[in-house]
This record gives structure tokens, C-alpha cells and sequence, in this order.
């Protein structure tokens, strides 16, 4: 029977892809030589190049130079996600750094370079660690312009237009609560202006600019309970909507007279184009998420990053005329021999009348099964069928081991009522529809009742944990990684450039700390008696050590069985694949030795 290692990926990408100018080259961020690299790949097909070796560093975001003779990128260290910026020839060498400054939060724009590669931009905390301006760097006088921020709003540089006269920029107050600005390249004592003021609080992510200058495309929710694509007319200051789909758009990129966008639709990503304001027909893709995509000058290919429930992620070729092809192929060795499992998409009632979307993997032998309740993070993200956790989902089902995985309350893709149901009500509305999700599998015939485990990472480990400490049942066991366990810790330590959002979302620790403890997972810690795993890095700077210390040590002292696993060099995550794989090893076996019995 194979075990979990041959459940793994051979690599894993970081959600980034960059086109070289002449379209022939795309660029990703990859860990098949152990950390996240910088790879290259020709998109007709061939061997993959790598180009860096980083030690302890791992490649966020990348872009190539306008001439196409460097590619720029940025970097942090043992995840801490304080990144660098440096540049590379395609062909490897050593990186230069061109950042400057102490350590903080760099940010590429989405189009972080004027058309002839003058002007670098991004955004920065380096002048007050609680602001993030926007940065233009003249990289041949040396010299940088900086644009603060009005309070409470975080700047992120999105894309300039082509004729170099103005540079598009996100305003965010929250995830739901994001303004289009607009800055004079041309007149650094110009204010920056809000396109969007008088639409008042919504989403509005600045997307690419009409060839012209003249209008740029925006992804906003204005219209409606989901994102949709408006254009923005510059000329008569007028907002216009494209499209009426009742789905999110999420991706949206642009090249000539070619618009393309991907929508969610029930979690599935689905394509679409028009081209001179026409649609256009595309071939299918395969059925999965879409993680990032970019388009060929031409507008004839489409470069994406795509994954599926039964497929890692991959790196793909979507041509107009002659359909798609992978250019990478990660698969594992067991999905060459082992049936793989697609989840099937079902509602359950929860209270106040809601119906949860959860997507329910079942495995192939007769039931009833053991069953693991997975919780995705954010909480403003949304569980999808893709090839999760390295692997884990396929290997605990080849081992008879079902998958419950809800999209409570809170999580998107389902509207934007239901999205903000979660700010300021962590550990009350997602826990009824956790609570009913626990009552939905006990009257399950095909699960088994009494063995029922819990996981979830980063918001998704508070929520475990939450199930562990609040809720009625007798927990076979619990998994939590990088999980906060005190929500006023929680909120007194986040980075400095978040408190406005995690006050808006969460709550502030000052005037909020009352109904915070109430709703902390430590303050019900004696409650816990389920075996438990905790997995944290030591360098976390979104969840930080402290967060799961105070749940271990309380737990110890009672007796409680947990297992603390520490990794010293890692953050909110893995960037390690050693590291990775180790830590999601050790998940598997934990969760086999409670729910199967497997020693």
C-alpha cells in the first residue's frame, strides 16, 4: 500500500507566473529544488531552467524587465515575509539586490515597471512600520518618489498606463473595503485621488488599462453581492459594468484588444475572453482552480497555473485554435496507480436557515468511514477542490479515511452578506455552522460517528481548535497549524501595517479584549480531552509563536496529550519542502493512529 510520500507532488508553485516580453518564456516561483526558486520554462514546451539557488530565501513575486534582459523578484527569509527585492539575467547568476533600506514588507505592483523600464514600483513599510506607501525608484538616478497613504488605508501600487502618464493604485481598508486611486507620474505634487469615493465602501481592485490610457478595467462588487468587471473612463470620471455573471470574477489581465477573466462558479474556475468587446470561445480547460494566468502579447495563449482535487498543480498552455496542454507534470507516483477521489458538492442547514456549501470526499471502499472535519484558513477564503495539504486528502482516503471540508460562514465565493458574517464574530456564527456540520456527519450513514477529527491551518487551526474547546463531542483527535488560540494576543501582535483591517475584521484588542477572551480558544482549554498536534514556525510573524505556546503549556499542565512540533526556520507556512513534507508526514500519521488505529 503507498504511503504518504508517495501521495507528494514532485514540486509545488507559488501562485505567480511572468511572461517574458516576446511571449516565448513564462517565469514561476518553485520548490523542486527544495525551497522556492526562480524557474524558467519555454511555453512551447522543453526542460525547465532554474535560475536561482536562494539559501533560507524563498521567491514571492516576480517580473521581467520591459527589455526582457532581467527578471526582477522578491525574497524573504526563513518565511518571515519581510522581502528584498533583487534581479537576475534568465539565464541564473548571482542575484542583486536593488531594494534599499532595513528589512519590511516589499510588494511588487501587478505591473511593477513603466514601458521603458525606468521606474521600478512597489510598495513598502520601511518608513513607519504601521503604513505601507507606494514606492517609484528611478533605478538609473538611484533616486525614489514616495506616496503616503491617507490614515488607515494601506497602499498597494497595482499598474501604470501605457503612456506613462498615470499609475493605478489599491486603497485598502479590508479585504471587502478596497478604493481605486489614481497618481500623476508627471506631477509629484499632485495629491493622489480616489476614482471611487462617491461609490463609498466597496471593492474596487484596479485590473489593466485600455491600450489608450484612456479607461481601465476594475473588479468591483458595487453592483451586487459578487465581483463582477467595470470599466473606469478617465474622461468622464464614469464607472460602467461589463459583466452580470452571478459568480466572483477573480482573475482578470488584458493584452491588445483581448479582456480575459476567470470566474468562480461553485469553487470550479471556468475562463473567458472577449476580444473588441466580442466573446470569444475558448477551449475547456481542465476542471480545477486557477491559481494565476497571464496572456501572450497576441492574446492567442494563455499561461496558467491550475489545480484540481485530483491533479497537483500545473502549469499549462491554453492555446485559442488548438486547446490546452500541461508544460509542467508534478504528479505523484501513487496517482499513476491509485484511483484518486473528486469531492462531491453538497449544502447542509445551519442555524438562522443557512445553507453551508461543503465539499465532501468519499473514499472508495465501503463505509463507514472515519471522518476528518478539515477548515480552511483565512477566514475569508474558500475550500475548493484542489489537490490539498501536498497530497494529504488522497492519501487519508486511500487509507479509508473521508474528507468533510464546509465553507462556513464567513467564507467566500457566496456573496458578500455571507463573506462579512465572520468580521467582528470569530468563534460565533462559523462555530453554529461547524456545530452543524458535526450533527450533519452523525447522521450520516456512510460515517462513522464515533471517530471524528478536526484540522485546520491559520484561521482554520483557530477554528479547530474552537471545535476542540467549545463544542459537545467527543473528538477523536485535533490538528492545528499555525492556529491562534488568543485572539487578543492574536490582535496586540499582528503586523504593524494590519491593524487597521484586523480591527475592522476581528476586533480591536484595546476596546474589544472582553468579548475577544470569550471567544479565544484558551479560555475553554481545560474543556479540551482529544489527542492533539500542534505545528507552528518559530518565525510566524502573522500567528506567532506565542499563540500556540499558551495553548500547549495550559494543556500540559492538565496532562493532556499534545504534541508540539517547532520548526525553528519556517513562518505562516512552509518554504521548506523538507520542512513541508516532514510536518505533513507526521499530520498523516497522527491523524491514521486516531482515526484507524495505525501504529
Amino acid at each position: 500500500m503507498p504511503d504518504f510520500l508517495d501521495f507528494v507532488p514532485v514540486e509545488r508553485f507559488r501562485q505567480c507566473l511572468a511572461l517574458a516580453p516576446d511571449g516565448t518564456t513564462v517565469a514561476y516561483s518553485s520548490n523542486a529544488g527544495g525551497a522556492f526558486d526562480l524557474w524558467t520554462i519555454p511555453i512551447a514546451g522543453g526542460k525547465a531552467r532554474r535560475v536561482t539557488s536562494l539559501q533560507e530565501q524563498a521567491v514571492w513575486q516576480i517580473a521581467w524587465t520591459p527589455d526582457g534582459d532581467r527578471l526582477v523578484f522578491t525574497a524573504d527569509h526563513n518565511g518571515d515575509e519581510q522581502y528584498r527585492i533583487y534581479q537576475v539575467a534568465p539565464e541564473g547568476g548571482e542575484p542583486e539586490e536593488i531594494s534599499s533600506g532595513p528589512d519590511c514588507q516589499r510588494v511588487l505592483a501587478d505591473v511593477p515597471f513603466d514601458d521603458d523600464g525606468r521606474y521600478l514600483f512597489y510598495g513598502a513599510n520601511d518608513r513607519d512600520r504601521t503604513v505601507q506607501d507606494v514606492v517609484i525608484r528611478d533605478l538609473a538616478e538611484g533616486t525614489e518618489r514616495r506616496i503616503v497613504p491617507p490614515d488607515g488605508v494601506i497602499f498597494t501600487p497595482a499598474r501604470p498606463s501605457p503612456d506613462g502618464r498615470w499609475l493605478l493604485v489599491a486603497g485598502v481598508r479590508s479585504n471587502t473595503d478596497v478604493a481605486a486611486y489614481l497618481v500623476d507620474l508627471t506631477d509629484p505634487g499632485i495629491a493622489p485621488r480616489c476614482l471611487t469615493a462617491e461609490h463609498g465602501a466597496a471593492l474596487f481592485v484596479p485590473g489593466p488599462w485600455e491600450p489608450d490610457s484612456s479607461a481601465f478595467y476594475v473588479c468591483t462588487d458595487v453592483w451586487g453581492e459578487f465581483t463582477s468587471i467595470g470599466g473606469y473612463s478617465l474622461r468622464d470620471a464614469d464607472l460602467t459594468r461589463i459583466t452580470e455573471d452571478e459568480w466572483d470574477v477573480e482573475l482578470l489581465e488584458a493584452a491588445g484588444d483581448t479582456l480575459v477573466w476567470s470566474s468562480n462558479q461553485g469553487g470550479r474556475s471556468v475562463l473567458h475572453a472577449t476580444r473588441n468587446g466580442a466573446p470569444v470561445a475558448l477551449p475547456e480547460t481542465p476542471q480545477g482552480v486557477i491559481d494565476a494566468f497571464i496572456i501572450t502579447p497576441d492574446g492567442r495563449q494563455i499561461v496558467l497555473e491550475i489545480d484540481s482535487a485530483t491533479r497537483p498543480s500545473e502549469i499549462g498552455v491554453l492555446e485559442t485554435l488548438a486547446g490546452f496542454r500541461y508544460l509542467t507534470d508534478t504528479r505523484p507516483p501513487a496517482m499513476h496507480v491509485v484511483p484518486p477521489v473528486d469531492p462531491e458538492l453538497i449544502t447542509y442547514s445551519s442555524a438562522d436557515g443557512r445553507r453551508v456549501h461543503a465539499l465532501v470526499y468519499r473514499p472508495h471502499t465501503p463505509g463507514p468511514h472515519p471522518v476528518l472535519l478539515s477548515i480552511h484558513g483565512g477566514p475569508e477564503a474558500q475550500e475548493r477542490p484542489e489537490y490539498a495539504y501536498s497530497g494529504l486528502y488522497q492519501y487519508l482516503l486511500d487509507q479509508g479515511i473521508a474528507i468533510f471540508a464546509p465553507n462556513i460562514a464567513g467564507s467566500t465565493g457566496y456573496g458578500l452578506s455571507y463573506q462579512k458574517l465572520i468580521y467582528r464574530d470569530w468563534g460565533g456564527v462559523d462555530l453554529e455552522d461547524l456545530d452543524h456540520a458535526v450533527r450533519h456527519i452523525q447522521v450520516t450513514s456512510e460515517f462513522d460517528a464515533d471517530r471524528i477529527a478536526v484540522m485546520g491551518g491559520s484561521y482554520g487551526g483557530f477554528a479547530a481548535l474552537s471545535c476542540l474547546s467549545r463544542l459537545p463531542y467527543k473528538w477523536a483527535a485535533g490538528v492545528s497549524f499555525c492556529g491562534p488560540t488568543n485572539l487578543v494576543t492574536l490582535a496586540q501582535a499582528c503586523p504593524p501595517t494590519w491593524k487597521t483591517m484586523v480591527a475592522a475584521v476581528l476586533g480591536d484588542p484595546d476596546t474589544d479584549a472582553a468579548h475577544l477572551t470569550r471567544r479565544s480558544p484558551i479560555t475553554y482549554a481545560d474543556a479540551i480531552t482529544a489527542p492533539l498536534l500542534i505545528v507552528q514556525g518559530a518565525r510566524d510573524p502573522r500567528v506567532p509563536q506565542n499563540e500556540s505556546d499558551q495553548i500547549v503549556n495550559r494543556l500540559r499542565d492538565r496532562g493532556v496529550q499534545v504534541r508540539y512540533d517547532i520548526y525553528p526556520d519556517e513562518g505562516h507556512g512552509f518554504t521548506s519542502r523538507e520542512n513541508e513534507l516532514k510536518a505533513y508526514g507526521d499530520i498523516a500519521q497522527f491523524l491514521l493512529e486516531h482515526l484507524n488505529g495505525a501504529t
